[in-house]
């Protein structure tokens, strides 16, 4: 398993997730009764959506608090953020909910900020790693 030291882009991007996942956990679960009429989505859908954030937003907390962090911890944030836009997307293609054009826009842009955000994430990943690696070679 691979260590790294967590570089300052990698390290704002996962504050920055964390930020975007609390914010958006905390407008679904406590607006979802507001929301459902809005974006034409359930309700419960949406309070539960919101509350599945908090604890990845925790997570991302706790790694871009620390000083060096396994890489494989870096890309299990990065799958489940690209799960969750694939997801997002399957949602309306497979018809689990029918939302109106505010809903369809809605989930399609926080897709694509998630999407984003993996992307970002993965950027900081490789150049945690490259910074790792020009550390060693200054070392040895």
């Amino acid at each position: 398993m691979q260590t790294i030291r967590i570089s300052t882009f990698l390290r704002r991007v996962l504050f920055a997730d964390a930020a975007t996942c609390i914010a958006m956990a905390l407008l679904l679960a406590l607006g979802s009764g507001l929301f459902d009429d809005f974006l034409k989505m359930p309700a419960q859908f949406l309070f539960y959506a919101g509350l599945s954030l908090f604890p990845f937003a925790a997570y991302l907390v706790y790694l871009g608090r620390r000083e060096t962090v396994a890489s494989s911890l870096v890309w299990t944030v990065i799958a489940l953020n690209v799960l969750w836009a694939i997801d997002s997307i399957l949602i309306l293609l497979a018809g689990w909910v029918e939302p109106n054009a505010f809903g369809y826009a809605f989930i399609v842009a926080q897709a694509v900020s998630v999407a984003v955000l993996a992307e970002l994430e993965y950027l900081g990943l490789r150049r945690s790693e490259a910074q790792n690696t020009s550390t060693v070679e200054q070392v040895s």
